[in-house]
């Protein structure tokens, strides 16, 4: 009788244990800004890019270099609601007459969204409905290589979809 209301004791105790929370990988996190590159001149064909580095404004060191790729993902800052990069296209080359920077300022609104105990808060972001994004041309430098910027989706809840087409 003791075994049983012993094992029964115990059933009940570790009934009430959960397993360890532990955020996995293929949770959604906060979504970074997918844009896809275009050819200008036949806008329904991708076009791949060659050292594109993308520094954030008052960094040194590149966020990221991409070379040979058509789409990229830019994170925007969880505690503004204005991030502000430069995309270099041809970074590093040694002919500096052929490195291109554009600078390019994404206004929008954040919302932290609950994702569970284990993984806390994500934040999501909606690009400025009248004003998503500011184009200009760097200091010193004659010309803009990305010729057009199509805003697609002005929600970045995910980064499952392309929010910005650049045709180039």
């Amino acid at each position: 009788m003791k075994q049983i209301l012993l094992i029964l004791t115990l059933a009940m105790v570790f009934s009430g244990c959960e397993k360890d929370d532990v955020c996995s990988e293929s949770t959604e996190t906060t979504p970074r800004l997918i844009i896809d590159f275009y050819d200008f001149t036949n806008p329904t064909l991708t076009k791949s890019v060659t050292n594109l580095a993308i520094i954030k404004t008052g960094d040194t060191t590149p966020y990221a270099v991409y070379n040979g790729v058509s789409k990229i993902q830019v994170p925007l800052d969880i505690a503004n609601d204005v991030s502000q990069y430069q995309f270099i296209l041809n970074y590093g080359n040694t002919n500096t007459a052929l490195v291109d920077p554009d600078n390019l300022q994404f206004t929008y609104t954040r919302e932290n969204v609950y994702v569970s105990r284990a993984c806390g808060y994500k934040t999501v972001f909606t690009l400025d409905a009248t004003t998503p994004f500011v184009h200009t041309d760097a200091p010193g430098d004659d010309a803009l290589w990305m010729r057009n910027i199509t805003l697609l989706q002005p929600n970045i809840n995910t980064e499952n979809e392309t929010h910005l087409k650049i045709s180039l």
